[in-house]
C-alpha cells in the first residue's frame, strides 16, 4: 500500500465506525470486557473490521481503546496488557490483508490525574508506554489517541508514542458540544493549536458530539490551522427506546454530514459510537465527489491563561481576596475565632438545629461548621441547614463538602448552588467511606479526593470550572481543609497537608488535639510548608466510654495513653465529665499560646452545647 502520510496528502481517507456498538448489537454484554475479545472471541471482533472494510473503509481502528492497565484492572486482566494489545493489531491485519492502513486505538485511562486526582503523571506515563509499545511492536501502521477530553492527559500520551516510535500519530480530543458554535470546556481552536505544536501528524475529534457538533469543531479548528484534520462523528445522540440505548441517525444523514465536514477541512472521516458499517458505507459514496478544503492565511491564535483572566466576551474577571469572602474570613488572623461544629438533622425538622446555632451566636461564637454526613450517616443536606441556619440566625455558616457520595458533575452543581445562596465558606474533606455508616451497602463515588475538590475549587475562584470553560464569574469559596496532627503515618500525613495548601486551602481545622506536645511537633514537622490559620480541634471528654470509643472505633481519632489514666483515675461519670473538661480546657490553652493557633474548632460532646460555653468560658 501507499505509505499512509503519502495517501494523507493526496487523498481524503474514510476510517471504520463504532466498534462497541457492534459487539454489543451482536450479542456481548456490556459487563463484559471488550478489549478481551481479542483473545476470547477473535472471531467477532476480526468480522467487525470485514465489515467495516467491506463497506469501503480504509483505515481500521484495532479493537484495543480501554486496553490499559488502569482500565483491565476491572476485570483482573491487567496482566494482559501486551497479550491483548498484540492481538489486537494481529486481526486488524489479518482482516485487512495489506488493504487499509491499521491504527492503533489508545483511549484515556479513565482516572483523574494530579492535581485533582491520585495518580501522578509518571504513573500515567509507564501506563501508556506499556500499552503503546505492545502496539507498535504488533506492528501497527499509525497511533490514534481517541476520545480524550483532558488536554493534560493527552499531551502525556502523545509525547510518551513519540520517544517510543516514529509512526504517525493522530490526536483527537472529544468536545462537548453546547450549542451551535459553542462549547464547554477546551475549544477546537484553541485545542487544535496546541496539537500543532506537539509536531503529530493529524489532529482532529471524536465522540461526544453529532455530525452538527463535529462539523462545528473542524469548521473552528480548520480556521485557526492548516494541519491534516480527522473527524469522527457519533451517529447522532442515543435516544431510550424500549429500555435500550439507541443511535438514530440515518445512514444518509451521516453521509451528508461526511460530505459537509470534508468541504470544511476534514482529511480523514469516520464515525464514533453508533455507527456501523452501513453509516460508512454511504459515506462513502458521499465523500468521493469532493475534496478538502485548507485555509492558507491563518490567523494567529491568543489562548487565555488556564489560571483565569478574560471571561465571556473578553471581560475581566474579578478574584476576591480572601478577607473579603465572608464574614468569617475578614476574622481570619485578625481574632482567635471560634467554630463550633453542628450535625444535621437525620429528618425533617432542623428547629433544633437552628436553635444550638442561635444558641452558639448568642453567646458569641463566630461560626458553626455543619457536616456532610459525618460517619457515613444520612443526614440532611449542610446545604439545606446552611441556608436555614444563615437565615434565622445571622452566624456564619461553614459547610463541610466531602467527595463521597457525588461526581465531578453533582460537585461542581452543588458547589454552584451553594454559591448561589451566599454560602461561602467551605471545609473540603474526603469523607468517610459509607460501610462505615448505616448504609454499608450504598456506593461510594470518590471521583476526586479532598486535594483534587480543593484544587477544583481554587479553579472556580479564578474564574473556571473543572473543564477550563470560563465561568461568567469567578466564586468567591472561602477553601478549608481538614488534617490530623496525631495521624499514624504522620509522614503521610504532612505531604498530603502541604498538598492540600498547594492546590489553593486558605485555612485548616485539625482533629481534635488532647496533647499539646503532639501539635508542637506537628508544627516543626510543617514548618517549610506554607502557613495558614489553623483551628486547633478541641473535643471535651464526655466519659471513660466516650475516650475509649472515639481511640478505638472512630477513624483520626487518638487519646494519648497519659489522657486515658487521667480519665480511668475519675471513677464516676460526673468525675470523668470534669475531667474530660479540664483535659479540654488544657489543651485549649496551651494551644492559644502557639504562634501557628489562630482559632479552636470545637466539637460538642454528645450534642450537648453547652458544654461548648463552659470550655470558652463565656
Amino acid at each position: 500500500m501507499q505509505p499512509f502520510i503519502e495517501a494523507l496528502n493526496e487523498r481524503v481517507i474514510l476510517a471504520d465506525g463504532a466498534m462497541g456498538t457492534l459487539l454489543y448489537e451482536r450479542g456481548v454484554f456490556l459487563n463484559r470486557c471488550y478489549d478481551e475479545l481479542n483473545l476470547t472471541s477473535p472471531e467477532i471482533v476480526k468480522k467487525i473490521h470485514l465489515d467495516y472494510l467491506a463497506a469501503g473503509a480504509e483505515l481500521i481502528e484495532t479493537n484495543t481503546f480501554t486496553a490499559n492497565r488502569m482500565r483491565l484492572a476491572p476485570y483482573g486482566l491487567e496482566g494482559k496488557v501486551r497479550e491483548i494489545n498484540s492481538a489486537g493489531v494481529r486481526l486488524a491485519r489479518e482482516a485487512s490483508e495489506g488493504r487499509a492502513y491499521v491504527a492503533g486505538s489508545v483511549g484515556p485511562l479513565g482516572v483523574t490525574l494530579a492535581p485533582l486526582g491520585r495518580h501522578t503523571q509518571g504513573e500515567a506515563r509507564e501506563i501508556f508506554r506499556e500499552q503503546i509499545e505492545a502496539i507498535v511492536e504488533a506492528g501497527a501502521d499509525s497511533l490514534v489517541f481517541e476520545t480524550f477530553m483532558n488536554m493534560d492527559e493527552l499531551e502525556i500520551a502523545v509525547k510518551e508514542a513519540q520517544r517510543i516510535t516514529n509512526l504517525p500519530i493522530v490526536a483527537q480530543v472529544s468536545f462537548k458540544h453546547y450549542r451551535e458554535g459553542e462549547f464547554v470546556g477546551v475549544t477546537p481552536a484553541s485545542a487544535i493549536k496546541i496539537i500543532e505544536g506537539w509536531g503529530v501528524a493529524v489532529g482532529g475529534t471524536n465522540c461526544s458530539s453529532g455530525p452538527q457538533g463535529v462539523l462545528d469543531a473542524v469548521q473552528e479548528m480548520r480556521k485557526v490551522s492548516q494541519m491534516k484534520l480527522i473527524a469522527m462523528p457519533n451517529s447522532g445522540m442515543p435516544q431510550m427506546v424500549e429500555g435500550r440505548m439507541l443511535y438514530l441517525a440515518t445512514p444518509e444523514y451521516m453521509g451528508e454530514y461526511a460530505r459537509r465536514l470534508v468541504q470544511a477541512g476534514a482529511n480523514i472521516i469516520g464515525g464514533c459510537c453508533g455507527t456501523t458499517p452501513a453509516e460508512i458505507k454511504e459515506m462513502a459514496r458521499f465523500i468521493k465527489a469532493v475534496t478538502p478544503k485548507v485555509q492558507k492565511n491563518t490567523p494567529s491564535l491568543s489562548l487565555p491563561p488556564r489560571g483565569g483572566g478574560a471571561g465571556r466576551g473578553g471581560s475581566v474577571i474579578k478574584i476576591i481576596p480572601t478577607s473579603q469572602k465572608s464574614i468569617f474570613a475578614s476574622r481570619l488572623g485578625k481574632k482567635f475565632a471560634v467554630s463550633v461544629e453542628l450535625d444535621p438533622p437525620m429528618g425533617l425538622s432542623a428547629k433544633e438545629a437552628i436553635a444550638h446555632a442561635k444558641f452558639l451566636h448568642e453567646h458569641g461564637v463566630d461560626a458553626v461548621n455543619i457536616a456532610d454526613g459525618p460517619r457515613a450517616m444520612a443526614r440532611m443536606s449542610p446545604i439545606a441547614l446552611a441556608t436555614l441556619v444563615k437565615k434565622e440566625t445571622g452566624i456564619e455558616p461553614i459547610v463541610h463538602y466531602c467527595c463521597r457520595d457525588r461526581n465531578l458533575l453533582g460537585m461542581q452543581m452543588d458547589l454552584l448552588g451553594a454559591h448561589a445562596l451566599e454560602l461561602k465558606n467551605l471545609l473540603i474533606i474526603t469523607g468517610d467511606p459509607p460501610k462505615m455508616g448505616t448504609y454499608p451497602m450504598a456506593t461510594a463515588v470518590f471521583d476526586i479526593d479532598s486535594i483534587g475538590l480543593i484544587h477544583m475549587v481554587n479553579m472556580m475562584n479564578h474564574g473556571r470550572d473543572l473543564t477550563g470553560r470560563e465561568l461568567n464569574d469567578a466564586t468567591s469559596f472561602l477553601i478549608g481543609c481538614g488534617v490530623n496532627p496525631g495521624a499514624v503515618n504522620i509522614e503521610l500525613e504532612v505531604a498530603r497537608y502541604a498538598k492540600k495548601i498547594e492546590a489553593g486551602a486558605e485555612y485548616v481545622f485539625s482533629q481534635p488535639v488532647y496533647d499539646p506536645e503532639l501539635l508542637e511537633r506537628f508544627f516543626k514537622l510543617t514548618a517549610g510548608v506554607k502557613e495558614i490559620p489553623f483551628f486547633v480541634g478541641i473535643l471535651p471528654l464526655a466519659s471513660l466510654k466516650n475516650a475509649e470509643f472515639l481511640h478505638n472505633e472512630v477513624p483520626g481519632m487518638q487519646i494519648p495513653s497519659h489522657i486515658m489514666s487521667r480519665m480511668q483515675t475519675a471513677k464516676t461519670r460526673d468525675a470523668q465529665r470534669f475531667e474530660g473538661m479540664a483535659i479540654a480546657k488544657e489543651a485549649l490553652a496551651a494551644a492559644k499560646k502557639m504562634p501557628r493557633v489562630n482559632g479552636a474548632y470545637v466539637f460538642p460532646p454528645f450534642g450537648k452545647y453547652e458544654a461548648v460555653v463552659e470550655l470558652l468560658d463565656y
